[in-house]
């Protein structure tokens, strides 16, 4: 089988004794960076000295198809540099391709910069969405947060020191300046920081300067007050667009705050 197991994201002490179990045992890495998989080897004290095998973002689609073959025969253990892999890491590919080829997949669950970064943020956790890195090129990255400015569910994304300002900057004009946030900072690290507030705040802190891997977690856009009968006439616009009368109503009362119910007994009652 596969198995995929999620690493430190900087502290040591997160690592599973299940992790630990399995690098003892394994015969095959895949990793991310076979030099970063020997520091983590070492640094667990691990004996064993398994084949490693370097699976990263320019070989995966090409060497997926035989590591599922050898997954056939032997376990075959896949890392990432930290974390998950296949979230926002090489893995996708190699588990797709298991998939379609009948290969058992399995996890050892562990650290998350996405999930911690939302656990701490004090944001609303009950539905969020991941967006990773976004877009390097300014028009890009514009394009991609106007497209996110409505999103209900709190945004996680990961981004880079030295662009960390230009992107908070670029959240607070397609988000609004006060739309609140958290810049969550070495994460489980000795220097592990977190801070909150609103988007033009925040990019005026990094302004200073920011180290560190970091994660940022910002709030969903708020319901708009719109009255009900502007609310039922958008599901109808919804509804000749050729769109299903229930996803109609629940897409406008995500964006709304109304009940989908009532929007949808106000559309057929219209009628």
């Amino acid at each position: 089988m596969i198995i995929l197991a999620a690493t430190p994201i900087g502290n040591l002490g997160d690592a599973s004794p299940r992790l630990v179990a399995a690098l003892e045992e394994a015969g095959t890495i895949a990793a991310e960076d076979t030099r970063t998989a020997q520091r983590l080897l070492q640094a667990l004290g691990v004996a064993n000295r398994p084949r490693l095998v370097a699976l990263h973002d320019h070989n995966e689609r090409q060497r997926s198809a035989d590591l599922v073959e050898r997954a056939r025969d032997e376990d075959l253990l896949v890392l990432s540099d930290a974390g998950m892999p296949t979230v926002s890491d090489p893995g996708y590919s190699l588990v797709a391709a298991a998939a379609a080829a009948g290969v058992t997949v399995t996890a050892i669950p562990g650290p998350s910069a996405v999930v911690t970064a939302l656990a701490v943020a004090g944001l609303p956790t009950d539905r969020f969405t991941f967006e990773g890195f976004l877009p390097r090129k300014t028009g890009d990255r514009r394009r991609a947060l106007e497209q996110l400015a409505t999103e209900p569910r709190t945004m996680v994304f990961f981004e880079g020191p030295s662009r960390l300002t230009e992107t908070l900057a670029a959240m607070a004009d397609a988000f609004g300046a006060d739309r609140p946030a958290a810049v969550c900072r070495e994460l489980t690290k000795l220097h592990e920081e977190v801070v909150r507030g609103g988007l033009a705040e925040l990019a005026e802190w990094a302004a200073g300067g920011v180290r560190g891997e970091i994660v940022v977690v910002v709030g969903g856009a708020p319901a708009r007050q719109v009255s009900a009968d502007d609310a039922v006439a958008q599901v109808q616009q919804l509804v000749g667009d050729g769109i299903r009368l229930k996803d109609a109503a629940a897409e406008v009362a995500a964006a709304t705050g109304l009940s989908s119910r009532d929007l949808y007994q106000a559309v057929l009652a219209a009628r």
